[in-house]
């Protein structure tokens, strides 16, 4: 009986040291559960921000795909206004250029249309000046050889009027037998059409109103005659 309870006793005590070290154990493995369990919510908090931080980045990650949506619509909605604008720029600019070109054929046109008037008006100006010099009626006094004794009882007689297309005439009638009919037409041509002096020489003559006037044919009464031309010679010289 004293061995049964001093087995008893050492198999009692050695449960006891068993149960302790199991207990220390216990607590070990308790106190490292806390740990761990601290640990997990630690990196639950970690990840619950990194969670959130995600979230935040999406967000911003969206909201800038919706301004980039935003602002690349508007971009493309500028482009497309620009390309238009520029159309409708390159149409105006062609438009006023065919302006420009027609307006230019026109100047030139008007141009060469002006200069040929401005030739024109300078070439009728001179004609207009040479007629005019040419055709102008001068009374020169024409001396024929006439005795000397007609000549101081000679009279003078003077008529003249105006013709059909705004012309002119006169005629000059000498005591002594001598007259000169002339005609001034209105396109600036005359015709001195005869003198006959008293001395039996006559003069024929006609102006074409161009310088080209020809006495065409001069009779002096003694036999001689001659023939001149007198477009080289001045309007207002006499004829001896």
């Amino acid at each position: 009986r004293a061995e049964a309870e001093a087995l008893y006793q050492s198999k009692y005590e050695e449960l006891q040291s068993t149960a302790g070290r199991h207990s220390d154990d216990l607590r070990n493995a308790k106190h490292e559960i806390s740990e761990l369990n601290r640990h997990v919510q630690r990196l639950k908090a970690e990840i619950e921000g990194v969670k959130k931080q995600c979230a935040k980045l999406k967000g911003k990650i969206a909201e800038a795909e919706d301004q980039g949506e935003l602002a690349l619509k508007d971009a493309r909605q500028k482009l497309a206004e620009l390309e238009d604008a520029l159309q409708k720029t390159k149409q105006e600019m062609a438009r006023q250029l065919k302006e420009y070109q027609e307006l230019m054929n026109v100047k030139l046109s008007l141009d060469i249309e002006i200069a040929t008037y401005r030739k024109l008006l300078e070439g009728e100006e001179y004609r207009f000046l040479k007629n005019d010099a040419a055709g102008a009626v001068n009374i020169s006094v024409i001396s024929s050889r006439i005795s000397r004794g007609s000549a101081a009882g000679s009279g003078l007689g003077y008529r003249s009027g105006l013709s059909q297309g705004g012309g002119s005439f006169f005629i000059v009638g000498g005591g002594g037998g001598s007259n000169i009919e002339s005609a001034s037409h209105g396109d600036g041509s005359s015709n001195n059409k005869s003198a006959n002096h008293g001395d039996g020489s006559n003069i024929e003559s006609v102006d074409h109103g161009d310088g080209s006037g020809n006495v065409e044919s001069m009779d002096h009464g003694d036999g001689s005659s001659s023939s001149m031309n007198l477009a080289s010679s001045p309007p207002t010289s006499p004829i001896n």
